[in-house]
């Protein structure tokens, strides 16, 4: 084995406003949005496991994420897309094959949400 873990430890979010993406991010995953801007653009969301860091040093629209790096987990796709609605997050696909979908943060980074 190499010196390289076979894991993924943060996955960074290109954003515009740091505050504003960790008032939405933070109420679409159920967390208070009461942590700690670190360095005046970074937030570290409270995910278990892999990391998720909002960053708004990093942002340029050609920075933001075309197709999904990456999923969140869910056990029932369609609870998570009728929750998503109810958020009036911008759904860009209907549930697929019974087992995932994409949506749209405010600074149109594309991500996805997959049956686990």
């Amino acid at each position: 084995m190499g010196p390289l873990l076979n894991r993924i430890g943060t996955v960074f979010i290109p954003v515009r406003n740091i505050e504003r993406a960790r008032d939405w991010y933070c109420d679409i995953l159920g967390f208070p949005a009461d942590g700690e801007i670190l360095f005046g653009h970074l937030y570290i969301l409270p995910m278990q496991g892999t990391q998720i860091v909002l960053d708004s040093k990093i942002y340029a629209e050609e920075h933001t994420f075309k197709t999904p790096a990456f999923h969140f987990d869910t056990e029932d796709i369609k609870e998570a897309y009728a929750y998503m609605q109810s958020k009036n997050v911008n759904l860009t696909t209907p549930i697929e094959h019974d087992h995932w979908f994409n949506f749209q943060d405010p600074d149109g980074n594309m991500l996805m949400v997959c049956k686990c």
